[in-house]
């Protein structure tokens, strides 16, 4: 780390010196060279033009290839750039410093963890017309030291007229970071959408999250604690709309769990009067049932809370999931269609309907052979919780209500097929009584889908036999449909992980700048009230004016994601790429890497975590 300073009063009693010669004759030597005519001009060096030429640079401004004018011969300088001269900092300086050291790329780094505020704010010091200091103390111990860390480069030669240091500037870095969890050269747009989730999913789990997190409206007279389970809201529009399980009425419920905090659906049953306890022994073995398109079981219980004895069901929760009757059955309001009102809805379409069907026999395979029966395969109870993703809810309800020790589980698996039946007529023809009229309801499916469609709704309305089970009917899907649903279960989960990896480092990242804002302006800390100020401190204000406080050439500020993502992940990972780091009076700089400044915060964040103890 090199340091640079025009005075600056400070209390602490040492400091770094850069000592030049004092005599005068080395000085006027060093400006004469420095101002000869034979000299090139460094910022044909670095940036390879010079926005000077034409108005009066005294340096030597090689010929533009293809120029008729002829090169120098005595220009001292080689045509080929040096790598140090490619990686150059922009650097424009406001005072006419013509010789700042930096630290050599090959060399290692002389910073040290914790160093005394002193090693960056020199005083007691004299500083001649370049902003070198001059010392009566001798000089020798720590000039050797310097010759042997640091090398002498020189900068722009001509001073910008604004005068800022913070100027947004694009640096092509020849060497590529080997660290695994750094981005690659980000976009140069302001806001890069690669580093995070697409609009869409976005959009749609705000909405959710927005949903989940909706205040209850009151006057429902709702109780404020169930069971352990608190902030009741409805989630049925109205009273009117509720659905009837055989003979009772129910209401489904939003709650949070106070065990786990977690928000469940809670389906009420009205008026209901339990017999027999171990209705409850079918609750505890659908509990026990995992499958992706099935709403997990968590628990059941009685209650007098409503006034009245109601059995409640608590199940996951899937914000703004609608039915298969409200998305594709219900009749929707009639909207314009070439300028007059339309009623039509289009008809599912096939890869679609093959989808929720492939779904739906996988659950009931997994739930017949857990020795259940879903008694649910209907279109107002099964959800569709995101794009073609269905599960069949309020599971295990009916076991409880129409429990019966004696009855056959086989037959209920029987009348599970032909609900998979009558539900992929309702789907078809759009209409939830359609097999009360199957001749048209034959006709319409045979005109808008495929025989293979036909013949499988065919056969789960067909009559019961030892033959008929759901085993039967997954071969009658067949191999290659139920390989295209995989493939696009794949495809989903690749998306979905894409969405993730743009996501990944941003938790990382937000610990990071936590870190920032522990440490930086902080009043007061160990009765030192400028201890944000000062020591390694100093440099991690510096480095936040960097990363987040530059401007223009204009003077304007420069909003630009994609450099603080870089510079926070280069942070993060302590690359030896190195820096400036200029004061906001622009009377000091700084050439550190970003392993010195990651030093500097954990030391400085390890200060005040030891302290918080």
């Amino acid at each position: 780390m090199a340091y640079f300073s025009s005075p600056r009063p400070q209390s602490s009693s040492s400091a770094i010196k850069i000592v030049n010669p004092a005599e005068h004759d080395d000085k006027a030597k060093l400006q004469a060279k420095r101002d000869s005519p034979q000299r090139q001009c460094r910022n044909i060096l670095i940036y390879g033009s010079c926005r000077y030429q034409d108005k009066g640079c005294i340096y030597y401004h090689p010929p533009v290839e293809g120029s008729n004018n002829p090169p120098r011969p005595d220009s001292p300088l080689p045509a080929s750039l040096s790598a140090q001269a490619v990686n150059a900092p922009v650097f424009v300086p406001k005072a006419p410093f013509h010789a700042i050291a930096t630290p050599s790329p090959t060399s290692a780094s002389p910073f040290t963890p914790s160093p005394s505020p002193s090693t960056f704010y020199p005083n007691h010091a004299e500083y001649d017309d370049y902003g070198d200091s001059v010392s009566n103390e001798t000089p020798q111990t720590l000039e050797h030291q310097l010759v042997n860390q640091y090398q002498q480069v020189d900068y722009d030669d001509h001073a910008s007229p604004m005068g800022n240091f913070y100027q947004s500037q694009q640096t092509t870095f020849v060497r590529q970071p080997l660290d695994y969890h750094l981005y690659s050269h980000p976009t140069p747009d302001a806001f890069p959408s690669t580093h995070f989730v697409s609009d869409a999913i976005r959009e749609e789990l705000h909405n959710r999250s927005e949903t989940s997190q909706l205040v209850p409206l009151p006057g429902h007279n709702l109780p404020d604690e169930l069971q352990g389970y608190h902030s009741l809201a409805l989630l049925e529009p109205s009273v009117t709309e509720r659905r009837k399980f055989f003979s009772w009425y129910s209401t489904v419920y939003r709650a949070t769990s106070s065990n786990d905090g977690v928000l469940y659906a809670l389906r009420r049953i009205e008026n209901f009067r339990l017999m027999h306890q171990a209705a409850f022994g079918a609750i505890e073995t659908w509990s026990r049932v995992e499958h992706p398109s099935i709403v997990r079981v968590r628990e059941a219980f009685t209650t007098r809370a409503f006034n009245d004895n109601s059995l409640v069901v608590a199940y996951e929760y899937y914000p703004n999931a609608q039915t298969l009757f409200e998305m594709h059955i219900k009749q929707k309001p009639p909207v314009f269609q070439h300028g007059r009102l339309s009623t039509f809805s289009a008809a599912l379409p096939e890869a679609t309907l093959w989808s929720y069907m492939t779904q739906i026999a996988s659950a009931i395979k997994v739930v017949h052979e857990a020795g259940l029966a879903v008694r649910m395969v209907d279109a107002t109870k099964i959800m569709v919780t995101g794009k073609n993703r269905i599960r069949i809810g309020s599971c295990g309800i009916a076991d409880v209500l129409m429990y019966d020790p004696r009855q056959d589980t086989a037959v209920a698996q029987q009348e599970d097929l032909a609900m998979f039946g009558r539900l992929v007529f309702a789907l078809c023809c759009n209409n939830l009584a359609a097999m009360n009229t199957l001749p048209k309801a034959l006709d319409v499916m045979g005109r808008q889908y495929s025989a293979d469609v036909k013949a499988l709704a065919l056969y789960l309305i067909s009559k019961p036999g030892p033959h008929k089970n759901i085993t039967q009917v997954i071969d009658m899907i067949g191999t290659n449909r139920l390989l295209h649903e995989l493939d696009d279960m794949h495809s989903s989960v690749n998306r979905l992980e894409a969405e993730l990896m743009s996501e990944l480092e941003n938790g990382r990242l937000v610990r990071l700048l936590c870190k920032f804002g522990f440490i930086n302006e902080r009043p007061v800390f160990a009765r030192e009230p400028r201890w944000s100020e000062t020591g390694d401190r100093y440099i991690i204000k510096l480095f936040r004016d960097y990363v987040f406080h530059q401007v223009d050439e204009n003077g304007n500020p420069v909003i630009n994601l994609s450099h603080v993502l870089a510079c926070l992940n280069k942070l993060d990972a302590g690359t030896d790429e190195r820096i400036m780091l200029v004061s906001r009076d622009e009377q000091s700089c700084l050439v550190v890497s970003y392993k010195d400044v990651k030093a500097c915060i954990d030391a400085a964040f390890g200060d005040l975590a030891r302290a918080s103890r």
